[in-house]
């Protein structure tokens, strides 16, 4: 049963007969992309003139849109697929459910025509995340590791409130974060009704606006290069800038700095610098998350992705020991 499932070595998640998720295989006709960051877009250039068909929900289509260029997808045949929508290829159905990671996420269901069900989790938070029963689970594995447990993620989102709120009676502070968890942390930020402008810079400002498309709320927030954005910046009044952490180099050096991260385990918000926060604000399963979804989804095999960053050696193992299930990371 566990040759119904594999990860290559070039990170393709393999379901059944046809499906390769987040990563080009040359001989499935099918290519998934589970989400539209970069660790699970990899070779789609290479999948869209080769595969037969793209698929992915509406959401990650519209992200990637902006993120390549809306002519990037026309290079081949893209296909999207909405949440507990079945799709049949050949003697295989695959259906798609929603993983609370970022906008679009999903998790691939493959049945076969043994009845086998065949299940990739992609990226999750165990929370607004349905637990899919299956036979063969392909899981990841970011946080695999018995330490990698978060107790005190209830008191996250008061603490990022608490820390901008204080930190912005001093002056502007400057948020950083992958494209999801930067309108995550905007979302949280309106949510408590934090008054000062949200100053966003264009690809940033371009996520935003699918992201609102599709469901979330942001607030009002100004592109950083409008006039008044502008004015705001260089009055040195209090505002809020989000920006994607690849940035945190080259902006805000001299504001208050928040960096969010799923990396930090001591404390909701730690302290790093004089004007340095990290903010445990993640959007990946913990370790005691992934356990409890192998044990509710009750699979005769696991698979843990060691391809990607993570502890798949480490999580295939205490699925075995305190669940008693045959588990390995793929791949080798």
């Amino acid at each position: 049963m566990s040759l119904k499932a594999t990860v290559t070595p070039q990170g393709a998640i393999l379901l059944g007969k046809y499906v390769a998720c987040d990563a080009f295989d040359e001989a499935k006709p099918l290519r998934v992309v589970t989400h539209a960051h970069s660790d699970h877009i990899l070779g789609l250039k290479k999948s869209l003139r080769g595969c037969e068909t793209v698929l992915m929900t509406p959401t990650t289509k519209d992200l990637i849109d902006v993120l390549k260029g809306p002519l990037f997808l026309m290079m081949g045949n893209t296909q999207t697929l909405g949440y507990d929508e079945p799709l049949t290829y050949g003697e295989e159905q695959i259906r798609f459910y929603s993983a609370d990671h970022i906008p679009g996420a999903a998790q691939v269901l493959v049945e076969d025509q043994e009845g086998t069900r065949i299940l990739y989790t992609g990226d999750f938070r165990l929370s607004d995340t349905p637990v899919i029963e299956t036979d063969v689970l392909v899981i990841e594995a970011t946080y695999g590791n018995p330490k990698h447990v978060r107790p005190f993620k209830e008191t996250v989102e008061e603490a990022l409130v608490s820390l901008v709120e204080r930190s912005l009676r001093s002056g502007p502070v400057y948020i950083f974060g992958y494209h999801g968890k930067v309108q995550e942390t905007m979302q949280i930020l309106h949510k408590a009704r934090v008054r000062e402008p949200f100053i966003i810079p264009e690809k940033v400002f371009h996520v935003c606006k699918i992201c609102e498309r599709h469901g979330m709320r942001l607030g009002r927030y100004l592109l950083s290069s409008d006039e008044g954005a502008e004015k705001i910046m260089r009055g040195g009044e209090p505002y809020v800038a989000f920006y994607h952490m690849g940035s945190r180099r080259y902006v805000g050096k001299e504001a208050f700095r928040i960096y969010v991260s799923g990396w930090e385990f001591r404390e909701p918000c730690r302290q790093t610098g004089d004007r340095e926060y990290i903010l445990s604000l993640s959007d990946h399963a913990d370790f005691e998350e992934l356990i409890q979804y192998v044990k509710w989804s009750r699979p005769k095999m696991v698979i843990t992705d060691n391809y990607r960053i993570g502890e798949a050696k480490t999580l295939a193992t205490e699925i075995k020991r305190r669940l008693n299930i045959p588990a390995k990371p793929l791949p080798p």
